[in-house]
């Protein structure tokens, strides 16, 4: 037999350094992460059995193993389920091709607390073994290979790992920890049984330790110690609330408690069960991997687990969900590009979807703090449904949230039906203006006339929210405008008063154009103004300054446009202009006018240096 050693890929080697030094809490944690990955390993075995079914012939119970040795100071996790290759192994333990451990580093990195409950999080659940264990054993052979494709590998989680091909009798995986001088509490029975009892009562497989005789466990008598039932098979009128909650944090690695969860078995021409959970915070794989890291629900053809199937269950911007389908006639010879053609499939997704955007309505409704932690966390995900969500965008809309002018700092927001409900009779626009934060859209001029008039304007500060209201153009029948675009509308009395002023100040206007150029596509009188001396008005189509810089930032190509300067002709700096005889003075101050609309609309200033000489210059008079 052949053995080799090998250094970890350099980032596992940091992920077990970490995990050796610095988490302490919540130990436990690692028994439910083997048996997870044990209870994988078997989904996935009698998921390929479906079409091999001599991979099971000679062992056709699938089970979990856990035992422990006093003297050896060992606890074993064995299963007999798909096992593993040479290469497989080192694919999954040795070296990491996801970019889940770098995001696992960079929150352990940064002001998050090191703590053994984010293992799980970040796809790296082997790796909870080092925080028990001072030394690892794997031993492992694929269903299907023969018994000299058996692997062994080991490692005391300092760099390096050994590689050794042996024969292997049976099928399957079993992790040997070998425990650390202070851990003498998990070599007890008690203690790893209630263990599994409270993270891993609902896998569906046995899991099996031998009966405790002496202090030491008895080989030749085996008791099944969960439920060994699929959860969501079970009558609700049976499952707890806390049977509820342990599911979840075994299925979504989470720590937390879920915020809520709806379980449904529909009858009819299609059956199919669903489980269904709306975390309360986001786990860091969601925020931190960004679209790309696709989770959620698994999905089970009559108990057969066919894969961790998102995409095709649930729209991308409900991803925070987690849980389980389970259907009942689905073919089991699916493949993934046949399930994402597959109307059954489709009507299952629809289904899914709908109970998810139930069951954030309930919530809303009834627990509305709740509601308000869900929505800081998982808000500009739920936008994202506005765009790609036509079917549900109004009751998607009907779940959001936004600070405005009425309410009380950003902590206090409201819903467009909060909006409507005091907006008055006859009205027929609901009044937002876009930021990069909070603080500026509260304090953007754009706001001044409306406010000066009692009209609520809602304050969007959040990166998705210009390019959501692309899309979303009204609500229940109320249009949706924007306060720094297009044309100010006015009353016949305000039309009248902004007609006297605009011809009053028409020099000044054309002033003011001749003296910034091509720098503004036009100069006119603001009808939006009523303490500042200028700000910007945009046409209806135009994206947003603070946008359009992020997206510059970004690398994105951002079309060219030039935006309307207003002037407020009542301000002091504006008549100031207005009476500047000096040319260059003059343009100072025309200058200084632009780029404040400029800085309080969220645009980068093209020359910075530039706009602090004009400003000295037009202080020092």
């Amino acid at each position: 037999m052949s053995q080799e050693t090998r250094k970890f890929e350099a980032e596992v080697a940091q992920v077990l350094h970490l995990v050796t030094h610095s988490l302490y809490s919540h130990k436990e944690i690692f028994l439910r992460e083997l048996i997870s990955n044990a209870s994988d390993a078997c989904d996935k075995l009698r998921f390929e059995a479906v079409g091999k079914p001599d991979l099971t012939s000679d062992d056709p119970e699938l089970r979990i193993q856990i035992t422990w040795d006093p003297e050896a100071r060992t606890v074993s996790v064995r299963d007999n389920g798909i096992g593993m290759s040479k290469d497989e192994v080192v694919a999954n333990i040795g070296t990491i091709a996801s970019s889940g451990t770098r995001r696992y580093l960079e929150a352990l990195s940064g002001e998050q607390k090191a703590d053994a409950r984010l293992i799980g999080q970040f796809g790296v659940g082997f790796y909870s073994a080092f925080v028990v264990a001072d030394k690892v054993t794997v031993i492992t052979r694929r269903a299907g290979e023969p018994t000299e494709a058996g692997v062994r590998w080991e490692s005391d989680g300092k760099g390096e790992y050994t590689l050794e091909d042996m024969n292997v009798t049976e099928r399957g995986t079993t992790v040997v920890l070998h425990m650390k001088a202070d851990e003498d509490e998990f070599l007890k029975f008690w203690t790893l049984r209630a263990a599994v009892t409270k993270y891993s009562d609902h896998v569906a497989f046995p899991i099996r330790m031998p009966v405790e005789k002496d202090g030491k466990p008895d080989p030749t008598d085996w008791q099944t110690i969960n439920s060994a039932s699929a959860l969501w098979s079970r009558p609700k009128s049976e499952i707890t609330d806390e049977e509820y909650q342990n599911f979840y944090k075994a299925l979504g690695h989470d720590f937390n408690d879920a915020l809520a969860w709806t379980h449904n078995r529909v009858e009819g021409s299609q059956s199919f069960t669903t489980l269904l959970y709306v975390p309360e915070q986001p786990p860091f794989d969601l925020m931190m991997g960004g679209r790309e890291e696709r989770k959620g629900l698994k999905l089970y053809i009559k108990r057969v687990f066919i894969m961790d199937a998102a995409e095709e269950l649930l729209p991308n911007y409900l991803r925070f969900a987690r849980g389980v389908v389970d259907a009942d006639d689905l073919p089991l010879n699916v493949s993934r590009e046949i399930l994402q053609q597959n109307r059954q499939l489709e009507r299952i997704k629809a289904a899914c979807t709908k109970r998810v955007l139930d069951l954030l309505e309930k919530v809303s409704r009834d627990e509305p703090e709740k509601f308000a932690t869900f929505l800081a966390g998982f808000g500009n995900t739920l936008k994202e449904g506005i765009v790609e969500d036509t079917a549900n965008r109004d009751r998607i809309a009907k779940l959001l949230r936004f600070a405005s002018t009425k309410g009380e700092g950003a902590a206090k927001t409201v819903s467009f039906d909060d909006y409507i409900g005091r907006m008055g009779e006859g009205k027929d626009t609901i009044w937002y203006v876009t930021a990069d934060s909070y603080a500026a859209a509260a304090g953007s001029p754009q706001l001044e006339a409306l406010k000066a008039k009692g009209i609520e304007v809602l304050l969007m500060s959040d990166r998705v929210d210009e390019w959501m209201l692309g899309y979303l153009t009204e609500y229940d029948g109320k249009r949706l405008r924007n306060v720094a675009k297009g044309e100010f509308p006015l009353d016949e009395a305000d039309k009248a008063k902004q007609e006297a002023a605009s011809a009053e100040a028409a020099p000044l206007i054309e002033r003011t154009k001749s003296l910034l150029g091509d720098r503004v596509g036009d100069v006119r009188v603001s009808a939006r103004l009523t303490d500042s001396p200028s700000c910007l008005a945009l046409a209806d189509f135009d994206l947003a300054p603070h946008l359009a810089r992020l997206l510059r930032e970004a690398g994105q190509d951002v079309p060219e446009s030039k935006a309307v300067l207003e002037l407020n002709p009542e301000h002091p700096l504006v008549k100031r202009l207005a009476a500047e005889t000096d040319d260059a003075k003059a343009g100072d101050i025309a200058g200084l006018l632009l780029e404040q609309a400029e800085i309080t609309a969220g645009a980068q200033l093209a020359d910075p240096a530039a706009f602090v000489q004009r400003m000295n210059r037009v202080l020092l008079g």
